[in-house]
């Protein structure tokens, strides 16, 4: 069982590179890094998880900006995005920014996408919110075409471009793998059509996973490498999803604090990745 660290990296914590030498320095694989461009200050869309939305959401460093800190800080740490909001983004800018960071840390990216939830922030973008799901699998299929053809193009509902190069290319072949974010019918649909690996969230139990993953496979999607976004730090209540062997990897959520009280945190974490590594 592997173990990694998802966080929000804002301006009030720790600074990305010794974030990262901090996790690679206590064995952690891997680094999940949340997205939020900005938050209207409207409160139109509730906040998932209930009560007042954090101030970390709208105080979070560019995703890719972060990784390529953290990039040149490390050798093998895994770098991934839990998640970039994908239908929010630009495609030809999201597709060589990821491109870039996976080429200077030789193939680390780890591409973790989402549609998002606050409607507010999707407008402000540009991007109608019923139309989301549709727009982001329209775009994960034509970010695939950009990052492997030499002449890329796209005709679709929703995105549309002529021939254009783009570079660079990926470091890994034929692209760093694309996780989904999401349980819904939606989520899972798209995962069977153009994800490589899947981030469902901690709040799913062991026995919800088991059988997501085999509705997956059931809709050709056999074995699918499964990390659990926010996982808990309990021993108890990790053991099932350790034991489950669905999972590839695990990540518990970190507090976003300063560098002192992130790196106890840290070794706190540490020690319970360590009972069941």
């Amino acid at each position: 069982m592997r173990f990694g660290i998802a966080t929000f990296v804002t301006d009030e914590g720790i600074r990305p590179a010794a974030l990262g030498r901090a996790l690679e320095e206590r064995g952690f694989d891997s680094v999940f890094l949340a997205e939020h461009s900005h938050i209207p200050t409207s409160r139109e869309s509730p906040y998932p998880g209930g009560g007042d939305l954090p101030r970390v959401y709208y105080r979070t460093l560019d995703p890719f900006v972060t990784l390529a800190a953290m990039a040149d800080a490390t050798t093998d740490l895994l770098l991934g995005t839990g998640i970039i909001l994908l239908p929010q983004r630009d495609l030809i800018h999201t597709a060589n920014e990821a491109a870039s960071v996976d080429l200077i840390s030789d193939g680390r990216l780890v591409l973790g996408v989402g549609a998002g939830w606050n409607r507010e922030e999707m407008r402000n973008h540009g991007v109608d919110p019923k139309k989301r799901g549709p727009l982001m699998t329209e775009q994960l299929a034509a970010l695939k075409e950009l990052w492997t053809s030499d002449e890329a193009e796209f005709h679709g509902e929703h995105v549309d471009f002529d021939p254009v190069y783009l570079w660079p290319k990926p470091a890994r072949s034929p692209h760093p793998p694309i996780y989904l974010g999401g349980e819904s019918d939606a989520a899972l649909t798209r995962l069977v059509e153009q994800g490589d690996g899947w981030l469902p969230r901690g709040g799913q139990s062991p026995e919800d996973i088991t059988r997501l993953r085999a509705w997956l496979a059931d809709h050709g999607k056999p074995d699918v490498p499964t990390t659990l976004f926010g996982g808990p730090t309990d021993p108890e209540k990790l053991a099932p999803y350790v034991d489950s062997g669905d999972l590839e990897r695990v990540t518990f959520m970190l507090p976003t604090r300063p560098e002192a009280e992130t790196l106890s945190i840290l070794d706190d974490y540490a020690k319970v990745a360590e009972r069941f590594s």
